[in-house]
């Protein structure tokens, strides 16, 4: 259970004045009810392969019961059914047809539920949150079918379509039950079993947004083996970046397993992506500040560059690769500030670079001064001072106040180095030591 509480004093409940003296008045003007109270929320995560499985003998899973479970209604038997839409990203439509098929049947076959139409396909990718109609018709087609608090809209796609499915249902009605099914690497071991969703606006990333606990996250892994290889791989940066964060002996299971998650050895990957998702999990629900109401956002680490590389390069840079990137400019800098030791700094470029994902990009050349712009976006998103999550240590994030660009800059021309020199050396059929290369430049 993820619990909230307003840390105010309490104060006893205000006395109505029983004149209309001025004195009276005065008082009343001058009093405050002040009251703190907890909301409880429940945040439930499956990890299966095939939700489905056993479907062909008319039987629904027990996770989907589970999932749609109406527990905390006081719904009875003549009830009418809850209202079910489903969103699903059109690639992964086109890639599993029988999956979709098979989620629709199970939902027509519990009886508390009505769907209210076949599967509405969405464009996927940063596409979908950026465009502002497709928004408006996911409101309009909630409007249209007439869905209520007591009904569930289902979105099924990588972190972009959970993000605008995800808004549209917070905001309908003031919040409408939503079921995750994350379809990427990305979105099952990070954003899916996140409380966030948000659209982009303005230029930037993620500018209209809200928090909002899903009513249940199932990470489907059969959804994953349509993903292309450079899909599947991006999205580890992200389980590389929590563990850095919480986790030594998890940072050290990754970069081990680097090989066997890029050549895709379902064992390893499935067990990577279920230890970031409960990584991430557990800083929401036991970090004290689910809804990022202090100023640092350790979560974000590698980000503030990531978000306006993506940005910058129009969106052609996915999330995943960006983060990679964003990830290998702060441990260096890291190395500079706040005590980082090169030779770890080395190990996280050694573990991206096995992985398959970039350290560096041309634009981060061509446009450095926007991409050090990002910084006063990132602050202006939070809010308050300038607050950027960096490490100490595997395991030990610390927060910086103040970026210094020159470090950024030697570490932009060092990642840049680094990838042609690492380029050159595998076009040569060669080995290149990461660590070697950093001790001899930084």
């Amino acid at each position: 259970m993820l619990e909230l509480m307003n840390h105010s004093t309490s104060k006893s409940p205000l006395r109505l004045p029983t004149s209309s003296n001025s004195a009276n008045t005065s008082s009343l003007a001058g009093s405050c009810i002040d009251k703190s109270f907890s909301v409880p929320f429940r945040h439930r995560v499956w990890f299966c392969d095939d939700v489905f499985e056993g479907s062909e003998t008319g039987c629904v899973s027990s996770i989907l019961k589970e999932c749609f479970a109406d527990f905390d209604s006081d719904a009875t038997p003549d009830t009418d059914p809850a209202k079910v839409q489903i969103w699903i990203d059109d690639q992964i439509a086109d890639a599993n047809p029988q999956w979709v098929d098979s989620l629709q049947q199970a939902i027509g076959a519990m009886g508390h539920l009505r769907l209210v139409g076949p599967a509405e396909r969405i464009v996927g990718g940063e596409e979908c949150k950026i465009d502002e109609a497709i928004s408006e018709r996911i409101l309009e087609r909630i409007n249209d079918d007439g869905l209520d608090r007591r009904s569930y809209i289902v979105a099924v796609g990588g972190g972009a379509v959970l993000d605008a499915v995800g808004f549209a249902a917070a905001i309908a009605h003031r919040g409408i039950r939503l079921v995750r099914f994350p379809s990427t690497t990305l979105s099952q071991g990070d954003s899916g079993v996140g409380v966030k969703n948000a659209v982009n606006s303005f230029g930037k990333k993620n500018w209209k947004g809200t928090f909002s606990v899903p009513w249940g996250v199932v990470n489907d892994y059969a959804l994953l083996r349509s993903l292309p290889d450079g899909d599947f791989v991006s999205g580890f940066s992200e389980a590389v970046k929590v563990s850095l964060l919480k986790s030594t002996e998890g940072f050290v299971s990754i970069s081990e397993s680097a090989a066997a998650i890029a050549a895709r050895e379902e064992a390893v990957c499935r067990a990577v992506i279920e230890q970031s998702a409960e990584l991430h999990l557990l800083h929401i629900t036991e970090g004290g500040d689910p809804f990022e109401l202090l100023e640092a956002r350790p979560l974000d680490f590698g980000h503030w560059s990531a978000h306006k590389l993506e940005a910058v390069s129009g969106y052609s840079v996915c999330h995943g690769r960006a983060v990679s990137i964003g990830l290998a400019i702060d441990v260096l800098y890291s190395v500079r500030r706040t005590g980082f030791q090169l030779t770890d700094a080395a190990r996280v470029i050694e573990c991206l670079l096995q992985l398959g994902l970039p350290v560096w990009n041309e634009l981060l050349d061509s446009n450095q001064s926007e991409i050090l712009g990002g910084l006063e976006e990132f602050r202006q998103h939070l809010g308050g001072r300038l607050t950027v999550t960096m490490l100490a240590d595997v395991g030990h994030p610390v927060n910086v106040h103040q970026i210094d660009h020159e470090i950024v800059s030697e570490a932009i021309e060092v990642l840049g180095n680094l990838h042609r020199a690492a380029t050159a050396a595998k076009e040569a059929e060669g080995v290149f030591c990461v660590a070697d290369f950093l001790e001899d430049v930084f």
